[in-house]
């Protein structure tokens, strides 16, 4: 079945997340999210006002981390975090889970925490979105992930950070997808650079890929458009190996 560019467009959180980015980066970002009308961009805490500035009457939406990298902040810290990352204008937070908590087998920190930012999050008319980090956890961390941030009221569960030791596999994505209900959608990111990365992992049930590689996939998208070649994924054979 043939897509749209914009169909591609629509799934991509624009990522401006690496440290040594500057604002004239933040502002560039923006330009090309709003060039190709992507689902947001993803920046660092500190640009929220930027995005806000440069995204306002658009239909892309700003978008930070909370805990990020590793996940390991306080339950307090993520949530005023939250807060003022609302206040300042964002629209969508992607939260690290707490890792260590999880793998010990605290669910009930993990769920609690997940549910204090969904809250403070739908309360402000926002979405969550929860970072696995499922390069540190087995199958069975995965899915007890997946059910706990669903049960705690998140939007979206996400593989990665794109910091940790491996990224989005096409193997995790279908493992997520298949451990939440569909009110719950699942978002790839980390090694996330091509066209066909972004179309398995539309195959496998991925609503969003985080990625930082906009400007070549949207073009590849627009080239493959152009020649009618621009088509959803059905065999997935070759494409399983992971990204």
């Amino acid at each position: 079945m043939s897509i749209t560019p914009h169909d591609i467009a629509k799934m991509l959180d624009h990522s401006t997340l690496q440290p040594y980015l500057t604002e004239d980066d933040i502002r560039h970002g923006c330009e090309v999210a709003l060039k190709y009308d992507c689902a947001s961009v993803c920046a660092r805490p500190c640009d929220v006002p930027i995005l806000a500035e440069m995204l306002k009457g658009s239909d892309v939406k700003v978008c930070t981390v909370i805990g990020f990298p590793h996940g390991s902040h306080e339950t307090a810290i993520k949530v005023a975090e939250s807060k003022l990352a609302l206040d300042e204008g964002c629209q969508e937070l992607d939260m690290v889970l707490n890792i260590g908590k999880l793998k010990h087998g605290d669910d009930a920190y993990v769920q609690d925490e997940i549910h204090q930012l969904a809250e403070v999050a739908h309360n402000r008319g926002a979405i969550l979105k929860v970072i696995l980090e499922t390069c540190y956890l087995t199958d069975e961390e995965k899915v007890r992930a997946c059910k706990l941030s669903e049960a705690a009221g998140a939007d979206f569960v996400k593989t990665s950070t794109g910091y940790g030791s491996k990224g989005c596999t096409i193997e995790d994505l279908k493992l997520m997808r298949a451990s939440v209900s569909p009110h719950v959608r699942v978002k790839g990111s980390g090694g996330i650079r091509d066209l066909d990365t972004v179309l398995s992992a539309r195959a496998v049930g991925a609503s969003r890929c985080g990625v930082s590689a906009t400007e070549k996939i949207m073009a590849e998208a627009e080239k493959r458009y152009a020649e009618g070649t621009l088509k959803e994924v059905t065999d997935l054979k070759e494409m399983e190996g992971g990204y």
